[in-house]
């Protein structure tokens, strides 16, 4: 049976001159066009291969958007053993990086969705390339990500010796967790960071404040005591972010969550089946400890819209 090998790429995209553009690259080894694309390192998560495959082969730093449908195709690995490759796309917008081509690329040209149709040497490209335009005719394509995340492990209050469970720290596992999860919020080019102030939510996204230089900001009314005396406030908080429309990530507590999810999933009318299927399940409470709940919105205050939803797990 052939071995799975997983990959992730992304289908750049610009409005240039009111015309939408997407970046194809070239390959020299296979003389083909197609997208930045390449396979995950070893407990990598998918959304940050994606990012980085795309900088190494395109000089270009990306935020990631909504998900495109994936690619699967069998290929020959290097001892002759097929493998059932499998490659999930993002569209991506372009927020930094010079463009110098630095890996097994040797050209990466921007073009309108017909001649990249033509250009693109395998079918199986053209799926994201149909997706990525009909979300731009919708006028959906340009979103922002709003990342609900459960605080990852912490010490169990039957374990914890302190006499303020506010206090009580993430264990080892959740410490990894917390690592891990902050290239993910980097990917989706998050840079801004409201929590509760329990240490076991500051801690889990600590490490990407620290790495992405952003600032923490705490909210009593997303804590699980701020909550249980008035359970609007943690509404109010998340409000407040659909209001500013910049790329959030709202850290909280198990029994706080489904209250957000419920008022993301009001707004989800424009999302697929599957997505809001993803959104009643959180909102009955199947988040687990250390998830990123990757919500994509399109417009903002009254007028913003979920229209994709993504979750990650530990």
């Amino acid at each position: 049976m052939p071995t799975t090998i997983p990959a992730a790429g992304t289908v750049p995209w610009r409005v240039h001159g009111h015309v939408l553009q997407v970046a194809l690259v070239h390959r020299p080894r296979y003389d083909d066009w197609s997208w930045a694309k390449g396979k995950l390192d070893p407990a990598e998560e998918w959304p940050v291969a994606a990012v980085r495959e795309t900088f190494e082969e395109t000089g270009l730093v990306v935020r990631l958007g909504v998900p495109l449908p994936q690619a699967r195709y069998t290929v020959l690995e290097k001892d002759g053993v097929p493998g059932d490759k499998v490659v999930r796309y993002w569209a991506a917008q372009v927020t930094g990086g010079d463009g110098r081509l630095v890996n097994e690329i040797d050209d990466v040209e921007w073009l309108d969705p017909r001649t990249a149709h033509d250009r693109l040497d395998y079918a199986r490209d053209q799926d994201q390339l149909l997706a990525l335009v009909r979300w731009h005719q919708a006028g959906l394509l340009a979103t922002w990500p709003l990342v609900l995340v459960r605080h990852a492990r912490a010490v169990g209050r039957g374990s914890w010796k302190g006499s303020d469970d506010t206090e009580r720290p993430l264990d080892a596992a959740g410490r990894a967790r917390a690592v891990a999860l902050g290239p993910v919020l980097a990917a989706y080019g998050v840079d801004r960071v409201v929590s509760s102030p329990s240490k076991r939510c500051t801690a889990t996204v600590q490490p990407f404040v620290d790495e992405a230089g952003v600032r923490l900001r705490t909210r009593p009314g997303l804590s699980e005591e701020g909550f249980a005396d008035d359970p609007g406030r943690a509404v109010h908080h998340l409000q407040r972010v659909l209001e500013k429309g910049r790329p959030t990530a709202v850290c909280s507590h198990g029994p706080v969550l489904p209250a957000l999810v419920d008022v993301l999933a009001g707004v989800a009318g424009e999302a697929g089946a599957a997505d809001r299927s993803v959104l009643a399940a959180a909102a009955a409470g199947t988040f687990d400890k250390g998830e990123a709940l990757v919500c994509h919105v399109a417009g903002t205050g009254a007028g913003a819209r979920v229209v994709a939803v993504e979750r990650h797990c530990p």
